[in-house]
């Protein structure tokens, strides 16, 4: 079966006095600034009402094509965004990216911002190839102004290392996340949070690897921190507590992992509702779990849920939707019933093939879980024709 930690990314909340505001409303500064807080606190729908009570006090003051404007939309799709309403983020950050390069040319530093939030929502949603562009023009904006030690660049380089990370592309993505670290610790300090998601994507990085000893102390230094600047009961903390539990669990620790996933569950359907992407996560690594441990009855009623709200979220072609179709697939395999597990096992390559590349291990992991369950079922020609796939890709 197959886990999924959540990975921590760096999305720009530009704040209500920066520096490329060229006016001020003393009731939009405050509004912005408590919507900023109240989000930093993970409580995204008090912050909504502050924020569309800002948007309309910037169109007032200033126009539709204001920068002002701008950074309050980009500032309500990142909200959406954290919330899992993506169709609702996204017409959000495009239209303020268009005022944005309207106003201040294509290379100024909001316009890197922008591209950069543009590119999480199509990463989060699986539409890798409109991602890597918008990062790559992202970063080069930032190293081009700032230098390539300034803290956005550390977050470019994060938030690119991320989209190679989960496209398999490990060689690409370690060197950025370690650059990446490196800025951030020099120009934040060891304590900060951005620090805390460097930490924890490169050790998710190694987990996935499975270099599991150099990717623990990189989550408990990353959960630490977290939960010091954060507090005990923010989302950040609650995917830290995720992604060390799924350490954990790879390790065979199971009675460790536990209750580090229930604690991050119920953190999360606290903060962000019972139907957000980050929920299904837990959901599915929860379900992992009890079937790693031979709890098939304890383990089907989370995976279903996970996948009923990855298909309502991202849509029935993500790359999450596959996975958790895969591990549906193999609770059925493991119970007997092969034809319930090829259907899905089938729909989950589908998936896989037009989302992710020939030879990411994802794919490779479905084409042998296919080859085993024909086996299984004295099926040898099919059975030898996947394995074969499997090779040649």
């Amino acid at each position: 079966m197959e886990k999924t930690a959540i990975s921590l990314f760096l999305i720009t909340f530009l704040l209500a006095l920066a520096s490329f505001a060229h006016a001020q409303n003393a009731e939009w500064a405050h509004l912005n600034n408590e919507a900023r807080l109240l989000y930093q606190r993970g409580k995204y729908d008090q912050a909504i009402v502050l924020v569309k009570e800002a948007l309309e006090v910037a169109r007032k003051e200033w126009g539709d094509d204001h920068p002002n404007v701008a950074q309050t939309l980009n500032n309500l799709g990142l909200i959406y965004q954290d919330l899992g309403e993506y169709v609702q983020a996204e017409p959000l950050y495009k239209h303020s990216l268009a005022i944005w390069e309207r106003t201040f040319g294509p290379d100024s530093p909001a316009v890197a911002k922008g591209l950069n939030n543009l590119a999480e929502l199509y990463r989060v949603q699986g539409q890798y190839a409109n991602a890597e562009p918008l990062y790559k023009r992202s970063l080069a904006i930032w190293e081009k102004t700032f230098g390539p030690e300034h803290i956005d660049v550390a977050t470019s380089l994060n938030n690119l290392a991320l989209l190679f990370k989960i496209q398999g592309r490990y060689a690409q993505a370690e060197p950025l996340y370690q650059r990446s670290l490196a800025v951030s610790e020099k120009a934040l300090g060891a304590g900060h949070p951005d620090v805390a998601i460097s930490l924890n994507n490169l050790a998710g990085l190694y987990l996935a690897q499975g270099l599991y000893s150099k990717a623990e102390p990189l989550y408990s230094r990353s959960l630490a921190i977290l939960e010091k600047a954060l507090g005990p009961d923010h989302p950040r903390v609650a995917k830290s507590l995720n992604n060390l539990a799924e350490l954990h669990m790879a390790d065979g620790r199971y009675e460790v992992a536990k209750p580090l996933f229930k604690r991050s569950l119920l953190i999360l359907e606290t903060a962000l509702g019972p139907a957000h992407p980050d929920v299904a996560t837990t959901l599915n690594n929860l379900g992992n779990l009890y079937y790693a441990q031979g709890h098939f009855i304890l383990a089907k009623p989370y995976l279903e849920r996970s996948l009923a709200i990855w298909e309502k979220v991202l849509g029935p072609g993500h790359p999450h939707v596959a996975l958790s179709l895969n591990n549906i697939a193999a609770l059925y395999e493991a119970q007997g019933q092969y034809a319930e597990a090829e259907s899905l096992f089938t729909r989950s390559l589908t998936i896989l093939e037009k989302t992710l590349s020939p030879n990411h291990p994802k794919v490779i992991t479905n084409l042998k879980n296919l080859a085993e369950l024909y086996r299984k079922s004295g099926r040898e020609i099919e059975a030898a024709a996947m394995e074969r796939r499997a090779l040649v890709e």
